[in-house]
């Protein structure tokens, strides 16, 4: 299907947001909404955002891409995924003013663009559905835990690993230190959640309940579909499956009927090869497209 793309400019506050719309000639009356992840910008990873976008605006969905408030084209400070409620809500207003016959609307975040999703998907009715992809819930246990388990244990057997011992060129104090701070971490240190994102590094730390629990009650607040994407190759991706699968209310919120979940063996965090972008943007519109 044919479709056009152009330019957006929206005020939210005392600043202005920049966006693309993929409009379709014939565009259907649920609209998905992508939000980008802190720091990046609306053509995404590997120009994800941009070809997601358009794939989906080839079959009828009309898309809309912005930088929210300190990223990107738009004006304001630097802002953490926890402080974009009102650039989400400017966003979705701008986005059903230039298409009139939308009716509602689905949210796609990557990482913290997922969990800003979640905080704010619950207060807004014309948000229907979320495609979240690798939620991020950062913590200094949940990302030690996930480390010593999918990183140590397939490094003990990599071939160069090995040759670096035998070759003398290892560095056993300093791996024992690495090692003990995780082992630290993971069981015996303070639980504190990084409000960033892989990307910046920890600038922030709070209780470990806030980020998790606030998160948990977005997503049981929110009373429509959900599409859970995680990546296999991803500490981001794994940390969430640790966090799940630990927690039984988390299970059975996973568990529900409201909610289906994909998982792609050896993707990494931003899905960088084309084979797995195009697997993500299938999964997700034919998702759009089954209710």
């Amino acid at each position: 299907m044919k479709f056009e793309e152009s330019a957006l400019s929206f005020p939210c506050h005392d600043s202005w947001l920049y966006g693309i719309l993929s409009l379709p000639e014939h565009p259907v009356s649920r609209g998905v909404l992508i939000v980008v992840g802190g720091p990046q910008y609306r053509v995404g990873s590997h120009r994800q955002f941009t070809l997601l976008a358009r794939d989906l605006a080839s079959h009828g969905v009309p898309v809309m891409r912005f930088d929210y408030r300190g990223m990107g084209d738009s004006e304001g400070p630097v802002r953490t995924f926890e402080e974009i409620n009102d650039d989400l809500r400017c966003a979705i207003d701008r986005f059903f003013e230039q298409v009139p016959t939308l009716k509602e609307l689905v949210v796609w975040g990557l990482c913290d663009a997922a969990s800003a999703a979640l905080f704010y998907a619950h207060q807004d009715r014309r948000v229907t559905g979320l495609i979240l992809l690798n939620p991020w819930v950062r913590t200094e246990e949940g990302i030690a835990k996930a480390y010593l388990k999918h990183y140590y244990l397939s490094r003990f057997f990599e071939r160069d690993l090995w040759e670096k011992v035998l070759g003398g060129r290892f560095d056993f104090v300093a791996a024992g230190r690495s090692f003990l701070t995780l082992m630290n971490n993971a069981f015996l240190g303070r639980k504190k959640d990084v409000n960033a994102s892989p990307d910046t590094g920890g600038n922030g730390a709070g209780d470990l309940a806030a980020l998790h629990e606030r998160m948990f009650g977005g997503f049981s607040r929110f009373k429509g579909r959900v599409l859970l994407i995680l990546s296999g190759n991803d500490l981001t991706s794994q940390e969430f499956s640790g966090l799940v699968k630990g927690s039984r209310k988390w299970r059975a919120m996973l568990g529900s009927s409201r909610v289906k979940r994909f998982d792609l063996p050896g993707a990494n965090h931003t899905f960088s090869r084309r084979d797995w972008r195009e697997q993500v943007a299938t999964w997700s519109r034919e998702w759009v497209q089954s209710w």
